[in-house]
């Protein structure tokens, strides 16, 4: 498994991973990305961020990269940037499958990615991905799994991603909505030939929406690497969006507000690999400054007031503007 050289890493930032929703694309629901990534988004320049990213990220000790098949062209970046360094063997490179891109390198558009979890999206877009990244392809993700995606019942799906993982390439899934403990338990008890097919699942946690907890844990208990996404809120826990106590203590600690709204996912013991959805090296070193931060028990209750109701914070979410 790969996630077994994460585990048993050391360094501070061994358990950060770089997600590349923010760079393969020029448009994204991260506030504030018009003042991150400014006017000049054609594929150029989002490719030279992309891999200013990556440089900064590895230099700083992070093994874990996260892209999808709808992340407009980020697998084409990341292929890009592992070709040139055929030495970084220990980077852990993982993908997701299930949404296609619609877009066509617009910031606004009327729909930009459409989901599809049926067995012919899968080959389809597995054969696209390894195009893009061949051999280096470490895990394949069911891209936001919900409780009524027919992935969940699909037995042909089940046994074709068994042979992917018979392979070499581990399985998982990602959640997204108010109902993810439903989505993660109902993966949890799918199997092929009695064996658990799931080897990680990637959920969005943060201060606030933490409804995903518990059945995280249980993943986690069952032997499922967690990765946890969307850490800060899509910007809504960062700089100046930050609640007020978010402010305080990242000013006691010297750090920034994404800083703490990091070290907050790192406290869960079940939180294998936190992601930083970073569009700068600057935003992106900012982030890691979460390893060295100690959130104390009362530091812990005041963040834990700020939990939201699921079905609130998501519609939120969904509200957000891409930019």
């Amino acid at each position: 498994m790969p996630f077994a050289a994460l585990a048993a890493a050391t360094t501070p930032t061994a358990h950060f991973g770089l997600g590349l929703a923010a760079v393969g694309r020029p448009g994204y629901i991260n506030l504030h990305r018009d003042r991150d990534l400014g006017d000049d988004r054609d594929a150029d320049a989002l490719r030279a961020r992309t891999h200013e990213l990556l440089d900064a990220a590895y230099a700083q000790g992070v093994r874990y990269v996260d892209a999808a098949r709808s992340y407009g062209r980020a697998e084409e970046f990341l292929g890009e940037w592992l070709d040139a360094r055929p030495a970084f063997t220990d980077l852990v490179v993982g993908s997701k499958w299930g949404y296609t891109y619609t877009a066509d390198w617009k910031v606004e558009a009327e729909v930009h990615e459409v989901k599809d979890h049926g067995l012919a999206a899968f080959e389809r877009q597995r054969e696209e991905t390894r195009d893009l990244l061949g051999d280096r392809l470490d895990l394949y993700q069911i891209h936001s799994l919900t409780p009524d995606s027919p992935a969940l019942a699909d037995k042909e799906l089940h046994e074709r991603l068994a042979a992917l993982s018979a392979e070499g390439v581990a399985v998982g899934f990602s959640t997204s909505g108010p109902a993810q403990a439903d989505a993660i338990r109902a993966a949890l008890a799918v199997t092929v030939d009695g064996a658990p097919l799931f080897r990680t699942v990637q959920a969005t946690y943060n201060a606030l929406e933490t409804s995903a907890g518990a059945a995280l844990a249980e993943a986690h208990d069952a032997g499922l690497t967690v990765i946890v996404k969307e850490g800060m809120a899509n910007g809504r826990l960062a700089g100046g969006e930050a609640p007020a106590v978010f402010r305080e203590i990242a000013a006691d600690a010297g750090v920034g507000g994404d800083a703490v709204a990091l070290a907050l996912v790192l406290h869960q013991p079940w939180a294998g690999v936190v992601l930083s959805g970073a569009a700068t090296a600057t935003q992106l070193s900012g982030n890691l400054h979460a390893a060295v931060v100690d959130l104390g028990e009362e530091q812990r209750a005041r963040l834990d007031a700020l939990v939201e109701e699921p079905e609130s914070y998501w519609r939120h979410r969904a509200a957000l503007p891409w930019s």
